[in-house]
């Protein structure tokens, strides 16, 4: 993958800062994206650079259009292309449906949903200089399952999965592909103000392998998916759950 460029939105910890390093160790440029944890963001920018990768931090809040048109800019003026966008970034605090405000269903939507399609809007004229351009867009199993006490969380989610089918077929003519990942039972830190600690859903699910994913096994599929030997593979949801959830 030696001089081809990804980008990962919410790239400062757990899947995305994961995912960020397996892409750098595949040999991609990586752009990790944060919106404010600007120490988080250099810290995985340090850790590629020591290991002998090409990285920058951005910082960038996906839901406002003209913040993400600058973030693509950048992009572009630093490397001059881009090959691989994964939308990570997501929020995901519980709540009953009553105490969920129309402020934070917005900002659930617009996060993970707006975000996904602003960055894919502001990408493509990078994506087109590419070379096997690739989307990948990072679900979750509760988008297939369903979840109390989320359904802010899984409407975006599913409507991440619905969003990977439409891009799918628009972007094929122009050689880029789109799909969507979803991890499910994934062992993460969870920041206080951007997920709950402890989400309901995980103890009415168990996966059969008996343990729950760790954040490199996310990181390897979405490395395959932006590699060379998926170029057959797009509009399609990956699940990755250890057989939690066994639907298509």
């Amino acid at each position: 993958m030696s001089g081809r460029v990804a980008l990962v939105t919410g790239a400062g910890r757990n899947i995305g800062r994961s995912i960020a390093l397996a892409l750098a160790d595949a040999g991609f440029a990586v752009a990790v994206h944060v919106r404010q944890s600007l120490e988080e963001g250099d810290a995985v920018v340090a850790e590629i650079r020591a290991k002998g990768g090409d990285a920058m931090r951005f910082a960038a809040d996906v839901t406002d259009p003209a913040a993400v048109k600058s973030l693509f800019e950048a992009v572009g003026a630093r490397w001059g292309r881009l090959d691989v966008l994964v939308n990570n970034a997501a929020i995901r605090i519980e709540a009953p449906v009553e105490a969920i405000d129309a402020a934070a269903w917005r900002q659930t939507l617009a996060v993970v949903l707006d975000g996904a399609f602003f960055c894919v809007q502001a990408a493509l004229p990078l994506l087109r200089r590419g070379e096997a351009p690739a989307i990948v867009n990072i679900g979750g199993m509760t988008g297939h399952t369903g979840a109390p006490q989320r359904v802010h969380v899984v409407t975006a989610k599913a409507g991440l999965a619905g969003m990977t089918r439409a891009l799918a077929h628009e972007l094929a003519p122009e050689g880029i592909t789109v799909n969507c990942l979803a991890p499910g039972l994934i062992d993460t830190e969870r920041r206080a103000g951007a997920a709950s600690a402890n989400p309901s859903h995980r103890a009415r699910h168990s996966s059969l392998l008996g343990r729950r994913g760790e954040v490199r096994e996310v990181a390897a599929a979405v490395a395959w998916l932006a590699g060379p030997d998926t170029r057959f593979v797009t509009g399609q949801v990956l699940h990755l759950n250890g057989g939690a959830y066994l639907g298509g």
